[in-house]
């Protein structure tokens, strides 16, 4: 049941990196979530560096955050990934959420972002 679960997350996110491609003008901020934690990193795909990254693993989340694998902590992640992809001096971003559904947690972080000052 898992494997068939993960299965179709990659096929969905197959599909959406497809169509989705970040560059040096507007980076691609992707986001990974597992039981337990909740990752956001923005990445130039032309160089395949990472430009920004939080996660609740994150020394600035460490103290701030009861519970890790909550919309609160993927709130959390999305205003400190967005910070520091500001500190960077990027504002425009495509979103890539991974092939995971656009709800609960990515959608709690995506919002967080756009509160912040992202773009997409």
């Amino acid at each position: 049941m898992a494997a068939k679960r993960l299965q179709g997350r990659l096929r969905r996110k197959l599909r959406v990196r497809n169509k989705v491609q970040g560059s040096a003008e507007r980076p691609r901020l992707t986001v990974y979530r597992s039981l337990n934690h909740i990752y956001a990193q923005v990445i130039n795909d032309s160089t395949g560096q990472t430009l920004a990254a939080a996660s609740t693993l994150s020394s600035e989340l460490r103290g701030k955050v009861k519970a890790t694998g909550n919309t609160e902590a993927a709130k959390a992640v999305g205003e400190l990934v967005a910070q520091k992809a500001l500190e960077r001096g990027i504002k425009k971003v495509v979103f890539d959420r991974n092939g995971f559904l656009y709800h609960g947690r990515i959608k709690t972080l995506a919002e967080a972002a756009r509160h912040k000052g992202l773009e997409f």
